[in-house]
């Protein structure tokens, strides 16, 4: 006899069949067992569950046909690390070694893309004690169709997170750090940009976030979105904080792309919006090696309303 019973949240499929004449299989029962008898020593039970692991294991080698039952002997261990947390290490290490049977499994018998996309964003997200899923050994079983559905899944989730604006105090709930953790693993397995990108200026709480920003894009060779990103995080911080190495990090590019005049533009606006001794030092020093001082140095010096300042530097040179 066939009925139809609701997927789980994570599956893209609305519905499924169920037979009802096969027999559920024992292991993740047994886990879920011995991970809930507090009257029995640790040691017992983690004999037992090694067993489990063990027997599950010899089951995956053995021939195609066992991933349902990882699957759910997964989801049993994650969520039992919250109720164990003096044995958190080992459990999750035990999770660590589950998920390599897992990626076995799925090798020798490949689910439907979408339906894994859907349960490795599950497990990472819906358990308080979430693991750190590796999506490499999972790309032959993902696909094309599997890594456009997970990145498009986790992108819409995470996008809808609050940036934490500059000065803020970070929100990292459980749900932010779960997502964090996938998107980071998702930037570094595609090697893009622009996720990683993403990832990082979701948190603009200070200087230094903006910029990682601007290295991430001036070293992916993207330099006028790093300047960009240098010009955003100079209004934002005002001169304090990062502010000295955003606007190394402006001159430097531009002085790799060959653009003295350029370089000499930021140093100028730096000590314009900042008139401090060590910015027109800055400036003189670049300023000098382009050959352009003395004109830059009378202009900046009209600028200066304070009389003992300018007096001062004017002795500087």
């Amino acid at each position: 006899m066939l009925i139809t019973v609701a997927a789980p949240k994570w599956s893209i499929v609305t519905h499924r069949a169920v037979r009802l004449d096969v027999p559920v299989h024992p292991l993740p029962d047994r886990v879920k067992a011995w991970l809930g008898r507090p009257d029995v020593s640790w040691s017992r039970r983690w004999d037992g569950l090694t067993a489990a692991v063990a027997e599950l294991s010899a089951e995956v080698l053995a021939g195609p046909g066992g991933r349902a039952v990882v699957e759910a002997v997964a989801e049993v261990l994650v969520a039992g690390i919250g109720g164990h947390r003096g044995h958190r290490a080992e459990l999750a290490g035990l999770v660590d070694r589950v998920l390599d049977l897992h990626a076995v499994a799925c090798a020798s018998d490949p689910p439907e893309p979408e339906h894994l996309a859907g349960w490795l964003l599950h497990l990472q997200t819906a358990f308080p004690e979430p693991p750190e899923v590796r999506l490499a050994p999972y790309a032959a079983a993902l696909g094309v169709d599997g890594l456009a559905r997970y990145r498009a899944e986790a992108v819409a989730r995470f996008e809808r997170l609050p940036v934490i604006g500059f000065g803020q105090t970070g929100r990292y709930d459980r749900e932010r750090w779960a997502l964090l953790r996938v998107m980071e693993e998702l930037a570094e397995h595609t090697r893009d940009v622009d996720l990683h990108v993403l990832v990082l200026a979701r948190d603009l709480s200070s200087g230094w976030h903006y910029l990682q920003v601007a290295t991430v894009l001036r070293d992916a060779g993207r330099s006028e979105e790093a300047l960009e990103w240098v010009a955003r995080g100079l209004a934002a911080t005002g001169g304090r904080g990062a502010a000295g190495r955003l606007v190394d990090l402006a001159v430097d590019e531009c002085l790799r792309l060959g653009s003295g005049e350029r370089a000499v533009r930021w140093r100028r606006e730096a000590f314009l919006a900042w008139p401090t001794p060590e910015n027109f030092a800055r400036l003189r020093g670049l300023a000098v090696a382009q050959g352009v001082w003395p004109r830059v140095r009378d202009e900046v010096l009209a600028t200066v309303t304070d009389t003992a300042l300018r007096d001062d530097l004017a002795r500087q040179g």
